[in-house]
Order: structure tokens, then sequence, then C-alpha cells
């Protein structure tokens, strides 16, 4: 019997489309951004991650081969000139294909993973850093949208790996389940963030904390650390299996978490800010628990020096907050 063949994955260029949408959509696409960069001793490493798939990682195969295009607005804009000097844009986004695949749909079944046809990466001047959408005419087409503005701001030192690590969380919104769109927008955000942590793209501003106001479904890193620490009790698969959960079924919390942990979510929210704040007690640095300082941030985040805090200044961001992408793909 012969194997199957191995997807082959093409660049080309597309121009700008200017035909507007047919479709209003409900609230417009809003644009992501990290939170500030914090001295905290608890920052998390850039050390690529044991997980991270390698080149002789068996590939998990979709149902078809999407068509991976690049469209640039600008080319002309420093930013722009970055990502071409540092990335090669096709093998770029045909590694965070794989990256994603390979976190949340290993040993499952190919009818599980969503049939995505093609993935266009944008290239243009906005404000905020990325997001993702579905075609309205066709939500199997996906663009992903990445700031040349935000490009151009990243410390060069850090450049190559910022890129690559929203491009994976990115790529995640291209071929995650959300409970035909009913699924937490947080909990959406993170298992993209969560990817991109378990791929070692954690940016060294990411903190294991839990703020007062802070929820499980609080999205991005917050949710994606609470995430990996799921994986310590319910095993390496849990993302995975929430994942799958989400697939062609609407999201009603208590069956759903009662299904994949066998207890409620609040529960867990509570055990897993114990385990920070232990943790923290006994001065591993590895996590701590953030009283929040009423205007939206907190503590520790309001004494962050450097590039990306002066990044999320230009960009008008506030402290330790994120300008949230819409948690439907459709």
């Amino acid at each position: 019997m012969t194997s199957p063949a191995t997807p082959k994955y093409f660049q080309t260029m597309s121009p700008a489309t200017t035909t507007p949408s047919t479709t209003t959509p409900s609230a417009p696409p809003q644009p992501s951004a990290p939170p500030p960069t914090s001295n905290n001793s608890s920052e998390t490493p850039t050390t690529k991650s044991n997980d991270s798939p390698t080149p002789n990682t068996p590939k998990v195969h979709p149902p078809r081969k999407p068509l991976l295009r690049l469209e640039l607005r600008d080319l002309s804009s420093p930013g722009a000139f970055s990502f071409l000097r540092l990335l090669h844009a096709s093998t770029a986004l045909e590694d965070a294909v794989h990256t994603v695949l390979h976190h949340l749909y290993t040993a499952l079944p190919p009818h599980h993973i969503p049939p995505t046809r093609s993935i266009t990466l944008v290239l243009e001047a906005m404000e905020g850093v990325a997001y993702t959408k579905g075609s309205s005419l066709d939500a199997d087409h996906k663009s992903i949208h990445l700031s040349t503005d935000y490009i151009a701001h990243i410390p060069d030192a850090r450049k190559k790996e910022e890129i690559t690590g929203v491009l994976v969380h990115e790529m995640v919104h291209c071929w995650q389940h959300n409970a035909q769109g009913t699924a937490p927008g947080g909990l959406i955000e993170g298992i993209a963030d969560w990817v991109r942590l378990k791929a070692g793209y954690a940016p060294p501003h990411w903190k294991r904390v839990a703020g007062g106001k802070d929820k499980w479904d609080s999205g991005y890193e917050r949710t994606g650390f609470f995430l990996e620490w799921l994986e310590q009790l319910y095993g390496e698969d849990i993302v995975r299996r929430i994942n799958n959960e989400l697939r062609g079924c609407e999201y009603e919390g208590a069956a759903f978490w009662g299904k994949c942990c066998g207890k409620d979510v609040e529960a867990l929210w509570e055990e897993y800010r114990a385990f920070l704040d232990k943790d923290s007690a006994g001065g591993s640095g590895s996590g701590a628990l953030v009283e929040e300082d009423g205007q939206g941030g907190n503590q520790t985040a309001k004494q962050s020096q450097g590039g990306e805090a002066e990044m999320a200044k230009k960009f008008d961001i506030p402290d330790n907050k994120v300008i949230p992408v819409r948690p439907r793909f459709t």
C-alpha cells in the first residue's frame, strides 16, 4: 500500500482586495496586542519548548492541503521589509500550519480537522498586532492580517521570534473549533496562546499570574497558562480533547467541562489560583497572584519597562490589556 503523498504548499502573491464585503459583520475585527513587558522574576523564558514539532515529527495531514498566499499592501514599508528579510513566507506559514495541527489534532481522525481551503497572510499598516477572519462568502477561506507598523517597532533581537509567535497564534484561529461560534472568546484565545506557548514562542512579558479580576476565560496567556496547568492534572491531550469537544456543537459550560474534566471550571480555576499562590510563596517564581490596581492593570505590570511596553504605549494599549480578536471565525 502506498503512503499518502506529503502535502505541498505554494506561496503566491495576490493583489489587495478592493471589493467590499457583501456581509457586514456584527462587530468589526479588532487587532490583538500583547500586554507590556515586566521585570518580574516570573517572566516566561523564550526557550523553545520540547513539545514543539521537530523535522522528524510525523505531520498531521489536513483533509485538504490549503493554498497559502501572501498579500503585501505596501512593499516599501519598514515592517514589510523586515518580514521579507527575516522570514520566507511560504515556509513560515507551512511551519505554523504544521505546529497547530500537531498540537490540536495528533491522534485524531483527519475528518475532525476543519477543511480550511486557503490562508492568506496580509501585511498591512494598522493599529494593534494581528487578527484573523474567515471570508464572508466561504468560511473555509481564512485571512491573517498582520500589522507592519507593529513589526517595525519590535526590537531587532526579538523580531523574527515575535513575528513567528504571532503567526502561530493566528494560525490556530484558522484550524480550531469554536462550538459553532458559541464558545467563550477567552477560551478561543487561550487555546491559541497555549499552542504558541507549547511551540516555544512565549514572549518574555508573559507571566503565570491570576489577578483579582482575572477569570479562567480572561483569554490569551492568562487562559493559556491555565490550560497548561490542566495538562498536569488530566494529561497532555486535555487541550486537544477540549478543542475536539467544541466541534459541531454549541457550548454549554457545565456539561462541557463535566465531560472534559469531570469538574466545574470555576472550581478548577480556584485550584489553579491556589497553586500559583503556593508556588509563589515557595519562591520558585513560576507563578503569582497579582492584585488589581483598580486602573485596569496590575501593580507588577505598572513597573514594566522596555521595547514592548513602549509599543503598547505607541499603539494606545492600556496596561496589561489586550484588544480582543473576534471569537467567531465563520
